[in-house]
């Protein structure tokens, strides 16, 4: 019985829920962030953002059905509840019939009830975690990493980088044992994704001294079509980490996007008051800021707290890139987008006002065996000053085991193959590297001497080309 196409445990609408949002959180990468890559860049720059933002999504997926997923979310390496202890899961794959089709589970939390859909279900939907934290990461490094080395580096990192971190605090290792929360990735993704592309961008070195100083982008339609999709399809993900189609997952979307709303109006308001006209990268930069402020509390916090995120975590970020950029450590080390602001700062920040905001009221069900979980974790304003603790405990160790292991792999990288494209590919960029670009500047015209022999004027249609 347990085979059947609806097994007893499968509940069609958590499931159909699950796929959906995890959907939404795979377009936030394609095409999302792909095309706002590609019109954020120099033009030269475009092709290239976009296909090392499509290969590191191919190869995250590879990785993580072959042994990424059960380092993250399997079985711990040993027994007990120390840190090293639960600091890992044992790697393994998940393709078979009964790994795909079964129920899922994460076997370090003990506590809540099962799940309701299949593991390919939940493997599928971490992955789309997983493979959009190398490509923010990738907004640190755009217009000079060697797309060589990007390969074997974004395999590298899933694997020693991201999968101790969702371990340790997802799977149910250490940090989730003592109570840390991470509702959907404001320390697994984004503080992880700031600190290691700001170490890489420090690593590599920076873009060419006129990418610097003419930061234009080539299309700004292109940047508010994917900066929309990441908005919306956020919803996925802060929504879908419930793990069922109920009353959390509602409440985690409206809290994702009223606080995003908020932070987004606060950055045009200081926009205002400091350079008398917003712009629409700013306004964009905002908006992300926002977004990733939510994502460690939207389901454990109101409403009110969730617009309280979006105008202190905006306010953060946008006095940050003003004032702190200026610090030597920031201005001698080229982050392209300034990832380490919208990403790194924002989610530290979002982490830590879950210490201060977390609501036990709130119903969110999944707990870890040992530790005193929601329901019943409160914030500082409810009462108890542990959990802040806990978040900042987590947190630093995200900063330093993500910053010193970037720091290492790319080093191990750079011993095989250049961390930094040549002088002359960076000089040409996309033509040089992947042999075209986004606005061919000779472009047929139809009918002339150099039409393709389809087009009309052009010569013979060639077979199977049309009736």
């Amino acid at each position: 019985m347990s085979w059947l196409a609806y097994p007893s445990w499968l509940n069609a609408g958590d499931n159909a829920w699950q796929m959906t949002a995890a959907t939404f959180v795979g377009l936030m990468s394609l095409p999302g962030l792909a095309i706002l890559y590609g019109g954020v860049m120099q033009k030269r720059w475009s092709v290239n953002s976009m296909m090392l933002t499509f290969v590191a999504f191919s190869l995250v997926l590879v990785a993580w059905v072959l042994w990424a997923f059960k380092m993250g979310f399997g079985t711990p390496i040993g027994t007990g509840h120390g840190f090293f202890d639960s600091f890992w899961g044992k790697s393994g794959t998940v393709l078979s019939a009964g790994a795909e089709e079964g129920q899922a589970i994460i076997p370090s939390i003990t506590e809540g009830p099962a799940f309701h859909f299949p593991m390919a279900s939940l493997v599928y939907f971490q992955f789309v975690f997983a493979g959009i934290t190398p490509i923010l990461m990738l907004g640190s490094v755009l217009g000079r990493i060697n797309f060589k080395a990007w390969i074997p580096f974004v395999l590298l990192w899933i694997t020693f980088v991201y999968t101790v971190n969702a371990f340790l605090i997802w799977g149910g290792g250490y940090f989730a044992f003592h109570g840390a929360l991470d509702y959907s990735g404001g320390y697994v993704i984004h503080l992880a994704a700031g600190i290691s592309g700001f170490v890489a961008a420090g690593v590599i070195g920076p873009r060419l001294q006129r990418d610097r100083e003419i930061d234009a982008p080539n299309n700004l339609l292109m940047v508010a079509a994917g900066a929309g999709l990441l908005w919306l399809g956020w919803n996925g993900f802060n929504g879908g980490d419930s793990y069922y189609a109920g009353a959390n997952a509602s409440a985690a979307v409206l809290n994702t996007n009223l606080c995003t709303a908020v932070a987004m109006l606060v950055w045009i308001a200081w926009d205002y008051i400091f350079r008398d006209k917003p712009s629409l990268i700013g306004s964009v930069n905002g908006m992300i800021t926002g977004l990733v402020a939510i994502t460690p509390g939207a389901g454990f916090i109101t409403g009110w707290a969730a617009m309280a995120i979006g105008a202190i975590a905006s306010t953060v970020v946008w006095m940050a890139i003003r004032f702190l950029s200026r610090a030597p450590v920031f201005r001698n080390v080229d982050d392209t987008l300034g990832v380490i602001y919208t990403h790194g700062i924002a989610g530290l920040m979002g982490g830590l006002m879950v210490g201060v905001f977390a609501d036990p009221a709130v119903v969110e069900y999944i707990g870890v065996g040992g530790a005193s979980n929601l329901p019943g974790k409160a914030g500082v304003l409810h009462g108890s000053w542990t959990l802040l603790r806990w978040q900042a405990e987590a947190g630093l160790f995200v900063i330093l085991f993500s910053g010193t292991m970037t720091f290492i792999l790319l080093k191990i990288v750079g011993i095989f193959v250049n961390l930094r494209l040549s002088d002359e590919e960076l000089e040409i960029g996309d033509h040089a590297i992947h042999g075209n670009e986004v606005y061919p500047s000779d472009v047929p015209t139809l009918g002339g001497p150099h039409a393709p022999a389809w087009q009309p004027g052009g010569g013979a249609v060639p077979a199977g080309a049309g009736a």
